[in-house]
């Protein structure tokens, strides 16, 4: 599985964003597409989670309300609607999945298999 992620940019704070995760090769493995983003002398962190069986969906604290995750099943791409971004929001924004029988939690990086090359979000004040 190839995971690109698209969509970033410079927005200013209050301004949306939406990210796309488009998935290639065997995509009928991928079970749960995440959301991490790692800022500058940061701990990557769970942004928001799918479950691409039952579109279970997941969020971190800091963007419940603001951002929705979604999926395109005729295209294979998860993505990431971003709203009343934040200076705070500022980071590398990594899609990841993972395929089948790995542990459900959709904010366990550590179960993860497949990862983007992360795309670039930066929300000026």
């Amino acid at each position: 599985v190839q995971l690109q992620a698209s969509g970033g940019g410079l927005v200013q704070a209050g301004g949306s964003l939406r990210l796309a995760c488009a998935a290639s090769g065997r995509t009928s493995h991928i079970y749960q597409v995440g959301w991490f983003r790692q800022a500058p002398g940061e701990e990557r962190e769970f942004v928001a989670g799918i479950s691409w069986r039952t579109s279970q969906t997941s969020y971190g604290d800091s963007v419940k309300g603001r951002f929705t995750i979604s999926r395109d099943d005729a295209k294979d791409t998860t993505y990431l609607q971003m709203n009343s971004l934040r200076p705070g929001d500022t980071a590398v924004y990594y899609c990841a999945a993972k395929r089948i029988f790995r542990p459900s939690d959709l904010s366990q990086m550590a179960s993860y298999d497949w990862w983007g090359q992360g795309t670039q979000v930066t929300v000026s004040s």
